[in-house]
C-alpha cells in the first residue's frame, strides 16, 4: 500500500510546537528564485529568523542567474514582514552542475535529472545549515506545481540524517500558497521566468513557444 504523506500537515505540527516557545528558530530556505519564495517567506517569517540561501548552479545563462539573483534581493528589501530577512549568495559555477548529470541530459522535465538537481541544492543547504548552527533548513522548490515534493522531501529528510540539522517538512503549493505567490508577484512586480531554469527546460520553453507561434 502507497503512504501519501501530507507535509503540510507535518509542517503545521511543527509550527503549533514552535508557538508555545518565546524565541524563534533559525531557518535557511534555499530559493529557486523571488516568485517562489514569495509566500514562503510571508508564512514562515510569522515563526522563524529566516535567511535565504541562494543557491542555483543550474540556471542558464548566466544574465538569467544575476537577474533572479536582483529579484531575490529586491523581493526581500521590499516585503514588508516581521523581522529581519538575511540573504547569503550561494557560489554559481554551472560545470557542477553539468557534471552531475553528465548522462541525464535526455531525461523528459521531472525526471531523474531534475531529481539530482533537487539534491545538489539542498545538500549544498544542508551543509551551510549545518555550519551556521542552524535550527532547519528547507527550500521553496515545493511550491511549483511542476515540481515533486514527495522527492523532494524524501532528499531533504535523508540530507537531515547526514547533516544532523532538522529538515522543515514542506508542499507549499497547498493553502492556496501557489496562487498567493502569483498575487505576490505581481503586486511587487517580479519577474516570472517562463522555464525552470536550466538550459533543458529553457529550450523545451523555447520549443512550445515556436509550436505556438506555428499554430497560430
Amino acid at each position: 500500500m502507497v503512504i501519501i504523506m501530507n507535509y503540510q500537515k507535518e509542517l503545521d505540527q511543527i509550527i503549533g510546537h514552535l508557538t508555545r516557545d518565546s524565541k524563534q528558530p533559525n531557518l535557511l530556505i534555499h530559493s529557486c528564485c523571488a516568485p517562489c519564495s514569495s509566500y514562503v517567506l510571508e508564512y514562515l517569517s510569522q515563526y522563524f529568523e529566516i535567511t535565504v540561501f541562494y543557491y542555483n548552479p543550474n540556471i542558464y545563462p548566466p544574465e538569467e542567474y544575476d537577474r533572479r539573483v536582483e529579484e531575490q534581493q529586491r523581493l526581500i528589501d521590499e516585503l514588508p514582514i516581521p523581522g529581519k530577512i538575511t540573504f547569503l549568495q550561494g557560489e554559481y559555477h554551472p560545470e557542477v552542475y553539468y557534471q552531475l548529470i553528465k548522462g541525464h541530459e535526455a531525461d523528459p522535465e521531472g525526471g531523474e535529472r531534475c531529481f539530482k538537481c533537487y539534491e545538489m541544492r539542498l545538500k549544498e543547504a544542508a551543509k551551510i545549515a549545518k555550519e551556521g548552527g542552524f535550527d532547519y533548513f528547507t527550500t521553496t522548490l515545493s511550491i511549483s506545481p511542476h515540481k515533486n515534493a514527495a522527492k523532494l522531501n524524501e532528499i531533504g529528510e535523508n540530507l537531515s540524517a547526514i547533516y544532523h540539522v532538522s529538515y522543515l517538512p514542506s508542499d507549499f503549493k497547498k493553502k492556496n500558497g501557489y496562487k498567493r505567490s502569483i498575487e505576490l508577484s505581481g503586486q511587487y512586480n517580479l519577474y516570472r521566468q517562463d522555464y525552470c531554469g536550466c538550459i533543458f527546460s529553457r529550450r523545451e520553453a523555447d520549443q512550445r513557444a515556436e509550436n505556438n507561434h506555428i499554430g497560430k
